[in-house]
C-alpha cells in the first residue's frame, strides 16, 4: 500500500489570497471580478428577437480585447427561506383552517425538495486583469542578499506598503474598466448582470469548495430600476 501523502492545510489547495474591494485577488497577483447575469429564454422570442439577440451578442464578443471566462453553476435551491416565509404567514393569520392549510403545504414542499432536487442554473462573467508592477514590488521589498542589508524601520515598511496599495488602486481601476465594458455590453443584450461584491463572493467560492455541505442562498440578481 503506497503511504499517504500529506496534503498540509487545506488552505494551500485554494488560488484566492483575499476577497476586497469587490475582487478576488489570486496568490499569483492577478485579479478577478465577477459578474452575475440573469439568463433569457431564448427559444420562447420570436425568429426576429432572435436574431437581434445574436447579433448582439456577437458585437459584444467582438469588442472585448481581452479573455473572458463564462462559469454555468448548478446548484440545489436552498428553501429554507421560503419556509419561514410560510410561518410568519401562518402566525398571522387568523383563520384555523388557512393555518392548517399552510402547515400542511410546508410539509409538502420540505418533503417535495427532500425527494427530487430542486436545481437552480446561475450564470457567472470572469472578467480578468493581470498586473505587471506586482513583481518588481515584491522584488523591491526583500534584499538579494539579506545579511548584507539593513532591517528597514518603520518607515521603510510604511512606505512599502503605501506602494503595494498605489499600484493595486491603479490596477483596480483598470479592471474595473474592463468590468464596466462587459456590463455595458451585456445590457445592451437585454441581459442583467450585477458585479459581486465581497459578501456575495466569499460566499459564491464557499459554495463551490462546500458543494455537499451548504445551499445556495443570497445569489440573486438585484431588480433593475426602471
Amino acid at each position: 500500500m503506497a503511504p499517504k501523502q500529506d496534503l498540509g492545510n487545506s488552505l494551500d489547495l485554494v488560488n484566492i489570497k483575499e476577497i476586497r474591494n469587490s475582487t478576488v485577488i489570486l496568490k499569483s497577483g492577478g485579479m478577478r471580478q465577477i459578474i452575475m447575469v440573469g439568463g433569457v429564454n431564448f427559444s420562447l422570442k420570436s425568429e426576429n428577437e432572435q436574431n437581434i439577440i445574436t447579433q448582439g451578442y456577437q458585437n459584444f464578443l467582438n469588442g472585448i480585447d481581452f479573455p473572458l471566462q463564462i462559469v454555468i453553476h448548478s446548484r440545489k435551491v436552498n428553501i429554507d427561506g421560503y419556509i419561514e416565509g410560510l410561518v410568519a404567514r401562518k402566525e398571522v393569520e387568523e383563520s384555523p383552517l388557512l393555518q392548517s392549510q399552510i402547515d400542511e403545504y410546508a410539509e409538502f414542499i420540505k418533503g417535495f425538495v427532500q425527494k427530487n432536487a430542486i436545481m437552480e442554473k446561475a450564470f457567472f462573467l470572469v472578467v480578468p486583469f493581470f498586473p505587471t508592477g506586482m513583481a518588481s514590488v515584491a522584488k523591491s521589498t526583500k534584499s538579494f542578499l539579506p545579511f548584507f542589508g539593513k532591517k528597514k524601520d518603520a518607515a521603510g515598511v510604511a512606505k512599502d506598503t503605501e506602494d503595494a496599495e498605489r499600484i493595486f488602486q491603479e490596477n483596480l481601476a483598470q479592471l474595473t474598466q474592463r468590468v464596466s465594458q462587459v456590463v455595458n455590453g451585456l445590457l445592451t443584450i437585454g441581459l442583467e448582470a450585477t458585479i459581486l461584491e465581497n459578501d456575495a463572493l466569499v460566499e459564491l467560492f464557499y459554495n463551490f469548495y462546500n458543494p455537499q455541505t451548504i445551499e445556495r442562498k443570497n445569489m440573486t440578481l438585484p431588480q433593475q430600476q426602471k
